[in-house]
């Protein structure tokens, strides 16, 4: 495992398709390899979460997490992690200007139908993508 404290850590629900999805996506496109990746439902995870007081038993939300500085969540978490991955995806900040309310609906709008959405299949990342995960 990669010294994580020095990366973006993303945490995903393990069990949704749509979530491996953009795992899978982000990996592909992470060409400055910034990103590690954690379910929520790992014991990683969910010590992520209790340590902030955040509901443990609900994996409806992405979280993207830099060690030591901050932690955004749903659109927040997707428009910044666009902006990272740069390139066109820096583009993202446009989405910005819709206040977290308004874009966080939208979020939930998908959240709330995402296991509709993509099929349950899962992802098998190659040898060095595995060393991009915390737990799964």
């Amino acid at each position: 495992m990669e010294n994580w404290e020095n990366k973006h850590i993303v945490f995903f629900d393990g069990d949704c398709g749509v979530c491996n999805f953009w795992v899978q996506w982000i990996l592909e496109r992470d060409k400055k390899d910034q990103f590690m990746f954690a379910s929520l439902q790992s014991d990683f995870g969910q010590q992520f979460l209790s340590e902030r007081g955040l509901e443990t038993n609900i994996f409806n939300t992405m979280y993207l997490w830099k060690p030591g500085r901050y932690y955004q969540i749903k659109s927040r978490a997707v428009l910044e992690i666009a902006n990272l991955l740069g390139g066109v995806y820096k583009l993202s900040f446009i989405g910005k200007i819709i206040p977290a309310f308004l874009s966080d609906k939208v979020y939930d709008t998908i959240s709330r139908n995402r296991m509709k959405l993509a099929n349950q299949k899962c992802y098998l990342p190659d040898q060095h993508q595995k060393k991009k995960f915390i737990q799964v």
